[in-house]
């Protein structure tokens, strides 16, 4: 992306993440809780540790980005919108963590871990708050969108959509689940996994609510900005996919191999199957969903890829879904701003070119 538009990105992670912080303050002190429940304040704690640990706000970018389409000027909602998209983010994070049975999130332990630590002898609580604590923040995701200060229309609108990215996200948990199931997903199948978990709420739904923030109608371009939302959210699976095999731990926090070993037919195991022989083949299958598989396997396994020109497979494919959401983003110039419109077309290829 240009310097311009880093700093513009910037800007908006700043400020919102001293937007995120007041937020919780006012709601932790106007939490509607018995006096005497120490439960209830402890897991709105937790999830404002959470939701204040890190994380780029690109879906608070995208959201700002898509009321610059419309205009320069300030834009009432936008403050609820981009703390609804968090929200419901954070919501994504705990039960994340609880399916994948994560104890690490953003440099510190997830929620689930967490309560098992609180509750080492009581792992049926340490479940049950964690699907709460989960369940409390998709709820304020929705009630800080009830009392933005909007005409009605503009509000109703603006639950919909994120009732509905919501709804779409938890479909997409379900499938992404039982694409594991399946002996070899089809590409189809991988591209329909990443639209409805990722895409939809990542970036249809943040494009969505701030054109209807700023005044417009996103239903007139519902099918092209779904198409866009779609092909940014393959390319970005795609990087992160690429990155869990052929990337450098130390960059990236964390070890090599977890989808591997969890068993995840992701792009990149996809990519693996399709050009190995039988011997190489019994070598992938044998690390696919072995959780005491060896970093030893691991490098085996990437080392098989490199051989077989996997990784540069994979980034032709991911650049072209890039290309082809660039060149959508291009047409908008007929409709809307500029420079907002820029941010879009630089968007798909920055986020498979970064880290790649």
């Amino acid at each position: 992306m240009t310097q311009q538009i880093l700093e513009r990105a910037n800007g908006h992670e700043q400020r919102f993440n001293t937007l995120f912080e007041a937020y919780f303050d006012t709601v932790g002190a106007g939490l509607d809780a018995p006096s005497f429940s120490q439960f209830a304040p402890e897991c709105l704690g937790l999830l404002r540790e959470l939701s204040l640990r890190g994380g780029k706000r690109m879906r608070v970018v995208v959201l700002h980005e898509a009321a610059r389409l419309v205009t320069d000027d300030p834009v009432e909602g936008l403050d609820a919108a981009a703390l609804s998209i968090e929200l419901l983010q954070t919501h994504g994070l705990v039960h994340d963590d609880l399916i994948d049975d994560s104890p690490t999130r953003r440099g510190g332990p997830s929620t689930y871990y967490a309560y098992r630590e609180r509750f080492p002898g009581r792992p049926q609580t340490a479940l049950g708050l964690t699907v709460l604590a989960g369940d409390l923040a998709l709820a304020l995701s929705l009630q800080v969108l009830l009392e933005a200060k909007v005409p009605a229309e503009v509000r109703q609108a603006m639950v919909e959509v994120q009732t509905r990215a919501a709804a779409d996200t938890f479909v997409g948990q379900i499938i992404d689940m039982e694409r594991d199931f399946a002996a070899a997903p089809d590409e189809e199948v991988l591209h329909c996994v990443t639209d409805y978990k990722s895409a939809r709420y990542s970036i249809l739904a943040p494009m969505q609510l701030g054109l209807l923030a700023a005044g417009e109608q996103p239903a007139r371009m519902e099918k092209k900005l779904r198409e866009y939302a779609r092909l940014v959210g393959i390319g970005g699976q795609m990087r992160d996919d690429y990155l869990d095999l052929f990337g450098d731990a130390a960059v990236m926090g964390k070890p090599c191999g977890t989808d591997l070993r969890d068993g995840k037919h992701s792009y990149t195991v996809r990519a693996l199957l399709a050009v190995v022989d039988d011997r190489e083949r019994r070598i992938v299958q044998a690390a696919l969903g072995d959780p005491s598989c060896t970093p030893q396997t691991i490098a085996a396994v990437r080392e098989i890829g490199e051989r077989r020109g996997v990784p540069r497979i994979m980034q032709a494919d991911m650049r072209r879904s890039a290309r082809q959401a660039s060149e959508m983003a291009a047409g908008w110039r007929t409709q809307w701003r500029e420079e907002a419109v820029t941010f879009f077309e630089q968007l798909p290829l920055w986020s498979v070119e970064r880290a790649m």
